[in-house]
């Protein structure tokens, strides 16, 4: 089972879905891990309080990056509540692999800088 998920990261890796700049997001965050060098900034476009359109750029591992590609996936159509209450638990039963510590906190990347994002939104409302 462990090779499906490594192959299903891999692809999502090689061929990220939501990769892209949205013009005049509401949410809009950058975040790195200055250990590994990875990096990943998040645009959200919101319907109210729905995720419209998610989108990420970014550089790194093979963890982080497909992390987000999975995590922009999962996240479009859900309310920012229900993205806040989002644990780490949960990113990594979608990633399906058992990490170690150092790439769970490549793996947490994205779901961090969008969690920051929200922050920094609800506070400018």
């Amino acid at each position: 089972m462990d090779e499906l998920y490594r192959e299903v990261l891999l692809d999502h890796y090689k061929n990220p879905h939501n990769k892209g700049v949205i013009l005049r997001p509401n949410i809009h965050k950058e975040d790195s891990n200055p250990l590994c060098g990875d990096m990943v900034e998040i645009f959200i476009r919101l319907n109210e309080e729905k995720i419209e359109n998610i989108t990420f750029e970014g550089k790194g591992c093979v963890i982080s990056q497909a992390s987000a590609s999975m995590l922009t996936d999962e996240l479009k159509g859900k309310t920012l509540k229900d993205v806040q209450s989002m644990t780490r638990e949960d990113l990594l039963d979608l990633i399906g692999l058992q990490l170690t510590p150092a790439r769970i906190k490549c793996a947490m990347l994205p779901l961090t800088a969008i969690k920051k994002g929200i922050i920094d939104y609800e506070a400018k409302k």
